[in-house]
């Protein structure tokens, strides 16, 4: 099977840093030696841009790395194309190289159902009503990659997927009657999966602990060398931790978000109440 380029390159990533701190050198000073700017390095360690061969020749060079084989193959490796990299718009890769390695994938959504669990015609409304401009093409793209990003809860090898949203996802008008009375009903059919559980935090909890931000929690096996990961999702950009501090703090959250959750079963009693909702708002005659 290919290697997952962004495994690899995280994985890169990891073993630079990691390098340079046992050489005890700074990332200016790594810069300065290798006349090149400190953001470049930097961009490397967090796996943000890919190092090339002559980048890790040089940087194994400076660190003192006398076998330079298995991280120059992971450099070739971390350059190869994933499936989602073959598209043009670059905004979701990392987040679906990710996904496809994770063994276990923990979400919490505020506004709306979670991409892996979107029907098609929710996907195309909720991308359309955040992006009211998009053409038609970016359009069909997006929600094409969304469908596909599904596949992994489908695999072989599925991560364990547990889903913590708020209430308010099931009340929202996205798409008209007809389109949430689907979505609703692939929702309560997903949660009858094996490895995915979905919990609805309810109105009647008020203020939590993750009252203000989306997020998803991302774990790998660890025998791989790579550290667990929060990703979110913001206008400003999409935002990758890493830090035990960070991960401490999420899953902190998701333990307060689970604990005063509405059970599995209340959950899917619930969204089913939602989807009878829609469906009978469908099936009204009009006036």
């Amino acid at each position: 099977m290919t290697a997952n380029p962004t495994l690899r390159q995280r994985q890169l990533a990891g073993r630079l840093r990691d390098l340079r701190h046992e050489a005890g050198l700074t990332v200016a000073e790594v810069a300065a030696q290798l006349l090149c700017s400190a953001a470049k390095i930097s961009r490397i360690e967090t796996g943000q841009r890919r190092a090339s061969l002559r980048d890790v020749r040089d940087l194994c060079n400076l660190y003192g790395v006398a076998d330079h084989t298995k991280l120059m193959t992971l450099a070739r490796e971390a350059r190869q194309q994933g499936w989602w990299q073959e598209t043009e718009d670059v905004d979701f890769r990392p987040l679906v190289g990710m996904e496809t390695e994770a063994v276990a994938i923990s979400e919490y959504e505020t506004t709306t159902i979670p991409g892996l669990l979107q029907s098609e015609d929710y996907a195309r409304a909720v991308i359309r009503g955040f992006l009211p401009g998009i053409a038609t093409n970016v359009l069909e793209e997006r929600v094409s990659v969304r469908m596909k990003r599904q596949q992994i809860l489908e695999s072989t090898s599925p991560p364990r997927y547990w889903v913590l949203l708020d209430e308010s996802a099931l009340h929202r008008h996205i798409g008209g009657p007809a389109v949430m009375a689907a979505q609703l009903k692939r929702l309560r059919e997903m949660a009858e999966a094996p490895r995915v559980t979905i919990q609805v935090i309810p109105f009647t909890v008020g203020a939590h602990m993750g009252f203000d931000s989306a997020f998803m929690l991302l774990e790998f096996d660890h025998n791989v060398g790579l550290p667990d990961t929060v990703y979110m999702d913001t206008l400003a950009g999409q935002l990758f931790l890493e830090k035990p501090r960070h991960l401490n703090r999420y899953r902190e959250i998701l333990n307060h978000l689970r604990a005063t959750a509405l059970s599995p079963s209340d959950s899917a009693n619930l969204i089913g109440d939602r989807e009878n909702y829609f469906a009978g708002r469908n099936s009204s005659p009009r006036p």
